[in-house]
């Protein structure tokens, strides 16, 4: 299934302890970077959540962002004289190897980890609940980038079809435009009053039909138009493919537009390289 690099989800949960709130906002990017944003009480998380964003998503810039509001009673701050009584003897001792000491700032003291800490939560239990709200979380936000992914195959299909008219209009034109130029070349002869070589006629038709042959870039094309439509049929990360696929169809588009000899195949073609241009940017956001 066809998905886009481009969603959002969000989750909010309500316990005796606080509220947590996830927000995940996805957008395109070449490589699979997830953005954690985790309050510094749940740091412990960071590594299973990008376990779990690693087995789920592919490619895209993940931001994931974290709130934790304690309950009413829970927000108190106490002194953990501990780790307040460690730190001050750290200082005395850095203290000593100074040549002029200094006051220490009570208030920097408090920003040192683990000096200040909330009153007593079971941290087991957020974490249980931060990590279940993820996953919910995550899950919406995969089934959003799967709806915005239909959206998008949607819309390259139906260029593809455009694509595929075109091609099969310029096959139909192909024998009117030889005869055309055929036709030219014999007026040419006679407002010259050359007397006309037969041979020499079927000669220059030759060489101009050579140089005005696109049967193989119109099969290129509907080959191409094919394999786009069967990759947007298979699951997993498909972006990459049709990218290239873009520069494949792009290339025969370009080679078609070199080799009209009239202005008609030549709009046909800048038709084709529009199209091309318009699936290539709706590309860029499937995963």
């Amino acid at each position: 299934m066809t998905q886009s690099m481009t969603a959002f989800a969000r989750t909010e949960t309500q316990q005796d302890w606080g509220t947590l709130v996830w927000e995940i906002r996805s957008v395109n990017h070449r490589y699979l970077e997830p953005i954690l944003r985790l309050p510094d009480n749940l740091r412990e998380l960071e590594m299973p959540l990008r376990e779990k964003l690693r087995k789920t998503l592919a490619r895209g810039k993940v931001e994931c962002t974290l709130r934790f509001q304690p309950a009413a009673g829970q927000d108190s701050l106490n002194v953990n004289e501990a780790a307040l009584q460690a730190l001050l003897d750290a200082c005395d001792q850095v203290q000593t190897l100074l040549p002029k000491p200094t006051k220490l700032n009570p208030l920097e003291l408090l920003q040192w980890p683990g000096v200040l800490r909330g009153a007593e939560v079971d941290q087991a239990d957020i974490v249980t609940e931060a990590l279940l709200q993820f996953s919910e979380a995550l899950t919406e936000l995969v089934e959003n980038r799967q709806r915005e992914g239909q959206e998008l195959e949607g819309l390259i299909s139906s260029r593809l079809t455009q694509m595929t008219s075109i091609v099969a209009h310029v096959r139909e034109l192909m024998p009117t435009i030889l005869e055309r130029q055929r036709e030219q070349l014999l007026e040419r002869f006679a407002d010259l009053a050359v007397e006309l070589d037969p041979a020499r006629l079927e000669q220059e038709m030759v060489i101009l039909a050579q140089k005005a042959d696109v049967a193989e870039e119109l099969d290129r094309l509907d080959t191409h138009v094919q394999e786009v439509k069967r990759v947007l049929r298979q699951n997993g990360s498909i972006g990459r493919r049709l990218d290239f696929l873009m520069q494949e169809l792009n290339r025969e588009a370009n080679t078609l537009s070199s080799k009209s000899i009239v202005a008609e195949t030549t709009q046909q073609a800048v038709e084709l390289k529009v199209l091309i241009e318009q699936m290539r940017e709706q590309i860029q956001n499937i995963e």
